[in-house]
């Protein structure tokens, strides 16, 4: 079995580590280079970077802070926001990252995730999908749509038939964040991780609602997620990584331990 992984995500905006809450109200807290030095210090797995306001102001992910953060640390980075070419794709790796994250340009261009992966390697290619829980539809059957623009546009796409479409197209990983419970640390959206998780072959990261390390064990257990991405929780210092992954290791969850 491979280990579940922790992934601290830096939302910058301006330059600065942000926070909000459902996609609003969000507050500079502090220096994303050092955040993401300090995560990787005490054992983080991954870290992904959102320049979270690129693609609703339509400019390109500012290379200059990734670059900085690319320089402090030594573990797989997936950067996002503002992705909209081959072009960005190649510019944001050679400015350190390992994974590239698509969200709003995929859905707008869904050739965009197959030009990525023959280039650069599914595996290079994460799609991030936004999702806001809406009544069932016709056009909507379960219950879950994909928004874009930082979650303010509606895209009408089903999110779990999205969810098979990237997979299809070449994507390596899906981030799938809740929106109705971003930043609330009342734990992620479990049903809609698991719908997702198992209709799918490729590792799908649950995002959005963690604040208490508990629910990282639910969501890669109930929820089936090969991650679980985490923000609140370790921004304010309520809980450390190895403290986290303690916790999740004698709930009996395979991690990888750095003591």
């Amino acid at each position: 079995m491979l280990s579940k992984r922790i992934i601290p995500c830096l939302d910058v905006r301006d330059g600065k580590l942000t926070k909000g809450i459902k996609f609003k109200q969000n507050i500079d807290i502090g220096d994303p280079v050092e955040s993401a030095r300090i995560y990787y210090e005490q054992g983080a797995d991954e870290i992904v970077f959102y320049d979270i306001t690129a693609s609703h102001e339509g400019r390109g992910i500012m290379l200059k802070v990734v670059e900085k953060v690319a320089s402090q640390i030594f573990i797989p980075f997936s950067v996002g926001g503002g992705i909209a070419s081959v072009q960005d794709m190649k510019d944001v790796l050679l400015a350190g990252a390992e994974k590239i994250s698509i969200n709003s340009a995929a859905v707008k261009n869904p050739s965009l995730i197959t030009e990525g992966a023959e280039l650069f390697g599914s595996q290079c290619i994460v799609v991030g999908m936004d999702v806001l829980k809406v009544p069932p539809s016709q056009h909507i059957p379960s219950g879950y749509e994909v928004v874009i623009h930082g979650g303010r546009k509606p895209t009408g796409l089903d999110a779990l038939k999205w969810a098979q479409k990237v997979e299809s197209l070449g994507a390596g990983e899906i981030c799938l964040n809740s929106i109705d419970a971003d930043g609330t640390k009342q734990g992620y959206e479990l049903n809609l991780t698991k719908l997702i998780a198992e209709q799918v072959r490729i590792p799908v990261i649950a995002s959005g609602g963690a604040g208490h390390p508990e629910h990282m064990v639910e969501a890669v257990t109930t929820g089936k997620a090969s991650a679980a991405l985490i923000a609140s929780i370790v921004h304010y210092g309520e809980w450390s990584i190895p403290d986290i992954k303690k916790y999740m290791h004698q709930k009996g969850v395979k991690v990888r331990i750095v003591w």
